[in-house]
């Protein structure tokens, strides 16, 4: 009779079944995985100095967008102009008389 209240409680146990769940899908549904991860360059990278330099250089080596270069630079230069605009610049320190 005595050991009916000093034992302890086993732990209901929950077996969780998704739905929609396709066991022959891709993957668990549950892992969280960014988007663009398969893209980075910087996931996972190599430990070390020789690794860090290596993968420095295939970065710099890597080409960008030529169209996307020139649409910053024209970007940047007009909000440098709006600035100094704004802030009533002088520019006529640059032109000699």
């Amino acid at each position: 009779m005595l050991s009916k209240f000093t034992r302890l409680k086993r732990n209901k146990k929950f077996g969780y079944a998704p739905r929609y769940f396709d066991d022959k899908g891709k993957g668990n549904p549950f892992k969280i995985e960014p988007k663009f991860d398969q893209y980075r360059s910087t996931l996972n990278a190599p430990r070390g100095l020789k690794g860090k330099f290596g993968n420095a250089m295939a970065d710099m080596r890597r080409q960008g967008d030529n169209n996307l270069k020139i649409r910053m630079a024209i970007i940047l230069a007009i909000l440098v102009l709006i600035v100094l605009f704004i802030i009533d610049f002088d520019l006529s320190i640059f032109f000699p008389n």
